[in-house]
C-alpha cells in the first residue's frame, strides 16, 4: 500500500471501527470538505476500507454563488466518480435563532433524509472549529452540554439510533488540512461570507484566535481536552436526568409535581432541561427554569404557564404538562348540511383531526361508544392518528341545524353518566378537564341546544335509542 498522509491515516483508522456502515460525505466545497472526500475516494481506490461512499451537496440559497457550488460539487463528484445528492433548502431568518444556526439545521435535517439508517455521515470538522464552538458557547453562557463542544461521534436524529454524525478530523488541526490540499493541488470553494467579521465565528477565527495560538501555542488542545472534561461532566448529568425522570414522568408528555419538588433546585432543572431535550424542545434559560420551579408551588386553583421556544409548560393541579403552542379557536364554528344520507366530514382547526357524520338507518341497533358496522369512517387511522370516539346520537329533527363549535354560553345539561343537571362550566371542572383542553372540546349543537361534548359526554336526551333515527359520530385525531 501507498505511503498514507496524515489525513488518510486518521480516516483509515477511524472508519476500521464501522466497516460495514455506508459513508455519507457531508459535502460543502470548502476546503474541509474537499479534503475529506478526496481522502476518502483515495483510500476507496485503494481498497483500504469497503464501505460504499456516496457524497451530499446542501444548497442553501444564501448565496449568489450558490448555484455555481452545486455545480462544482457535480464536478468533482464525477471527477472522482462517487455517487452525488443534492439537496436545495430554504433557510428563513426567525427571531431570537441566528441564520448560521438555521442553516445547520436545515442542512443535517437534508442529511438525514438522504442518508441510511445506519450511515456514518462524515464532516471535516478540526480542532479549530472545535475552539471555535467552545469559545461561542462560553460567551453564550452555556452550562457543560454547550461546552462540550463537538463530539467525535453523536446521534444525529433518536429516531434513527444507528444513524451517526461523526467527524473523523476533529483532533487535527486546520493547517493539517491546508497542508494536505497545497500537496495535492486540490481546489475549493471560497465562501464570500467567510470573511465576514460581523458573524460571531468568523470574528473568533480572524481576529481572536490568531492572537491566543500566538500567545499560547498548545491553545487548540486545551480548549479540546477542556470540552472533554465538559463532555465527561454532562454524561454524568444525563444519567442522573434519567434515573429522576423515571421517577417524575407520568405520561410522555407529563410530569408528576410532587416528584419535581422533592428534588434540589439542581437536580430540577436538569431533569426539566432533559425531559425537554426528549421532546426536542429548544432548551430553557435560566430564568425560565426558575419562572417553572416557582409556578409549581403556585396556588392548587391556579393553573399557570410558561412558554419555552414554541411549547408551553403548564400546571394543573399536581401535574407538569408539555403542550404545543395552542390557536385560539374559540370563534370557529361550522354548520354541517342538512342532508346526512351521505358522509359528511368536518376538518377541525388546529390539528384536532376530523370529524365524520353519517345517518344510521332506524332499527340498526345502537351502542352509546362502541364502534359500529354502519358507517364507518373513510379516514382510516395511521401510525400519526388514533380513533378517539364513536358515538351513536339521536339524529336531529328536520328543522334541526347541525353544528360544531368549541365556544360556549355555559348552558345547563345533564351528561350520559350524571343523575343531575349541572351548569356546562361546572361539568368540566368535574372531569378534571385542565382549563386549555376546555378549549379545544368538539361541541356538538342542534340548533341552540347542546347535544355533546366529544370526547367527554352525550346529553341524556340525545343517546341513541334502538328503533330510534341516529347518526354515527366518528372523531380521528
Amino acid at each position: 500500500m501507498l505511503f498514507m498522509s496524515l489525513i488518510e491515516s486518521t480516516l483509515l483508522n477511524f472508519f476500521q471501527q464501522y466497516p460495514q456502515c455506508p459513508i455519507v460525505i457531508a459535502y460543502s466545497g470548502g476546503v474541509d470538505s474537499q479534503v475529506l472526500l478526496h481522502a476518502l475516494a483515495s483510500l476507496k481506490q485503494q481498497q483500504a476500507i469497503n464501505n460504499d461512499v456516496s457524497v451530499c451537496h446542501v444548497n442553501h440559497g444564501l448565496s449568489k454563488n450558490a448555484r455555481k457550488w452545486q455545480q462544482f460539487a457535480h464536478q468533482q463528484c464525477m471527477q472522482l466518480k462517487l455517487p452525488l445528492a443534492v439537496f436545495e433548502v430554504n433557510v428563513q431568518a426567525k427571531p431570537q435563532q441566528s441564520l448560521e444556526a438555521l442553516a445547520r439545521d436545515a442542512r443535517y435535517h437534508a442529511l438525514r433524509r438522504s442518508s441510511p439508517d445506519n450511515a456514518l455521515i462524515v464532516t471535516g470538522h478540526h480542532s479549530d472549529d472545535q475552539s471555535e464552538t467552545f469559545l461561542l458557547a462560553l460567551k453564550r453562557g452555556s452550562g457543560l452540554k454547550g461546552l462540550s463542544a463537538m463530539a467525535q461521534v453523536s446521534q444525529l436524529n433518536p429516531q434513527h439510533l444507528n444513524q451517526l454524525l461523526v467527524r473523523p478530523l476533529l483532533k487535527l488541526t486546520r493547517k493539517d488540512i491546508t497542508d494536505y490540499a497545497k500537496k495535492h493541488n486540490l481546489t475549493w470553494i471560497e465562501d464570500e461570507s467567510n470573511q465576514d467579521t460581523s458573524f460571531d465565528r468568523n470574528f473568533l477565527r480572524h481576529q481572536i484566535m490568531p492572537l491566543l495560538t500566538e500567545r499560547w501555542p498548545s491553545m487548540l488542545s486545551t480548549i479540546s481536552r477542556s470540552a472533554e472534561h465538559c463532555r465527561e461532566g454532562q454524561t454524568l448529568l444525563t444519567e442522573l436526568a434519567q434515573q429522576d425522570l423515571t421517577l417524575c414522568q407520568l405520561s410522555p408528555d407529563t410530569l408528576s409535581v410532587v416528584e419535581l419538588l422533592i428534588l434540589s433546585k439542581a437536580r430540577f432543572n436538569n431533569v426539566v432541561r432533559y425531559f425537554l431535550q426528549c421532546q426536542q424542545c429548544l432548551m430553557p434559560s435560566s430564568e425560565q427554569l426558575e419562572q417553572v420551579h416557582q409556578q409549581l408551588l403556585a396556588q392548587e386553583d391556579k393553573s399557570p404557564a410558561v412558554k419555552v421556544g414554541d411549547h408551553w409548560l403548564r400546571r394543573f393541579k399536581e401535574v407538569l404538562y408539555f403542550t404545543p403552542d395552542f390557536s385560539d379557536i374559540s370563534s370557529w364554528q361550522t354548520v354541517l348540511n342538512d342532508n346526512l344520507s351521505d358522509e359528511q366530514t368536518v376538518q377541525l382547526p388546529d390539528g384536532l383531526g376530523v370529524l365524520d357524520f353519517v345517518q344510521e338507518s332506524s332499527g340498526a341497533g345502537s351502542s352509546k361508544h362502541g364502534p359500529s358496522k354502519h358507517g364507518q369512517s373513510k379516514h382510516s387511522p395511521s401510525k400519526h392518528c388514533t380513533v378517539s370516539h364513536h358515538y351513536k346520537i339521536l339524529a336531529p329533527q328536520q328543522n334541526e341545524k347541525i353544528s360544531i363549535r368549541f365556544a360556549h354560553e355555559n348552558p345547563t345539561c345533564l351528561p350520559d353518566y350524571r343523575q343531575k343537571n349541572r351548569p356546562l362550566k361546572k361539568v368540566l371542572q368535574e372531569l378534571a378537564i385542565p382549563p386549555w383542553q376546555r378549549k379545544r372540546i368538539p361541541f356538538l349543537y342542534y340548533n341552540e341546544v347542546l347535544v355533546a361534548a366529544l370526547g367527554h359526554f352525550i346529553c341524556q336526551e340525545y343517546l341513541g335509542q334502538e328503533e330510534s333515527s341516529l347518526i354515527n359520530v366518528h372523531w380521528i385525531k
